[in-house]
């Protein structure tokens, strides 16, 4: 358990922000499946990419992907393209996230995926007998995690043929899928949408470069620092105003909360300005972006500014059962969360408690909730150490920039 204190007066930092792991994660795949030639830079220090690495460099045949959700999701369409006979395990909430949707479209283009205790769920058993897994057109619902997405999308162009995936209903998180085709693009492999169908032909990548940009999930924890502390400024490093992540929609929503962005050369300058108090309700949809939710919530509740976050039905299914951790962990401080199907509204003023916050085995509660602490005269907080999964050096970060941490 760690103990959080803020310090007074406003935040003045230059921080080099973690890189991303969504990117780093995706383009260690396409130089796995590149064959050569392939050159990345700035990899995230994050334990799921870390996790990645070691793992693809692994030679044993039960690999242990932790709680790494994007690690298990992308290496089981990787070892099944290129035929490695693999069991992949996790967490035991990893092995209740679902992943039998994956398991099914891989299935179509012929793997052969056994499930070794609940159907559907890891671990499973990538079973290969030596023959390539063959192109075609499959169907895959638009509403189920784009991880399932991203990770046949990147295998598409080395299937015999190609591929394409046709998507039903809503999709959900878009910004990741065009994360995915910028990247295989970056390398070579050219795809195109036709209606709900993309459409990858077969190719090979290209050898080339690429440096991975700094992560937009964790500057919305910067964001929400810089909103509650008047005078702030904090110059984040490595971010790029033509980013191809979809979590940079921060910056547009924050102008709501006092939080001006300036991209200048070689990172972006948050400034806190004096917002006007919104009049109404303020509506976010989260379905291209639900990694936010939880920095909105908690921000919601530490300025008492009432939000509506929409679009929320995959946060049942993360680390943790983000929707009812919200719920729960706002409560400690008085403030309501009214739950609706996949939109929660939140509304009050978060008061001084002496409770502990849970994290919930999940690093985004943890980093969510941290900011809360310019607003208490200390915040407890158990399962801190979650923060490795994708931003190790937050807590340093944090002493950076004054703020008091203690174990207990």
């Amino acid at each position: 358990m760690i103990l959080l204190q803020a310090p007074r007066g406003p935040l003045k930092a230059d921080i080099s922000l973690p890189s991303s792991k969504s990117e780093s994660n995706r383009a260690l795949i396409i130089q796995g499946l590149g064959g050569g030639g392939i050159t990345l830079d700035n990899l995230s220090s994050a334990r799921d990419t870390q996790t990645m690495i070691r793992l693809l460099e692994s030679e044993g045949h039960v690999l242990d992907v932790i709680d790494a959700g994007t690690t298990m999701r992308f290496l089981t369409a990787f070892f099944a393209a290129v035929g490695r006979d693999q069991i992949l395990t996790g967490t035991p909430r990893m092995c209740q996230r679902p992943i039998g949707i994956l398991v099914d479209a891989l299935r179509e283009l012929g793997a052969e995926i056994t499930y070794w205790n609940q159907e559907g769920f890891p671990p499973l058993h990538i079973i290969s007998k030596g023959l390539p897994l063959r192109g075609g057109a499959i169907s895959m619902g638009g509403d189920v995690s784009s991880q399932f997405i991203s990770a046949i999308l990147m295998i598409a162009p080395v299937l015999p043929g190609g591929l394409a995936l046709t998507l039903t209903g809503k999709i959900t998180s878009r910004p990741y899928i065009d994360l995915t085709r910028r990247m295989m693009q970056h390398f070579g492999v050219a795809s195109h949408w036709e209606g709900a169908t993309v459409v990858v032909p077969e190719q090979t990548y290209q050898p080339g470069h690429y440096t991975i940009e700094s992560d937009w999930s964790a500057a919305s924890y910067w964001y929400s620092l810089v909103a509650l502390s008047p005078g702030s400024e904090v110059f984040l490093r490595g971010l790029r105003e033509d980013s191809w992540q979809g979590d940079q929609q921060i910056a547009t929503w924050m102008t709501h909360f006092g939080v001006h962005t300036t991209y200048e050369s070689g990172g972006v300058r948050l400034t806190q300005v004096v917002p006007d108090r919104p009049d109404q309700l303020l509506v976010f949809d989260c379905h291209d972006t639900p990694d936010l939710a939880q920095t909105l919530a908690v921000l919601s509740a530490a300025t008492g500014i009432p939000v509506q976050l929409e679009g929320l039905h995959t946060l049942r299914v993360k680390e943790t059962d983000r929707i009812e951790a919200i719920r729960q962990e706002l409560a400690r401080f008085k403030v309501a969360v009214e739950v609706e199907g996949t939109t929660i509204r939140i509304s009050g003023t978060a008061e001084p408690s002496p409770s502990v916050v849970n994290t919930y085995d999940d690093h985004r509660m943890a980093m969510a909730f941290a900011p809360l602490a310019l607003r208490q005269s200390r915040l407890d907080m158990q399962g801190h150490e979650v923060v490795a999964k994708s931003y190790p050096e937050f807590w340093q970060h944090l002493e950076q920039v004054g703020f008091k941490t203690s174990m207990l």
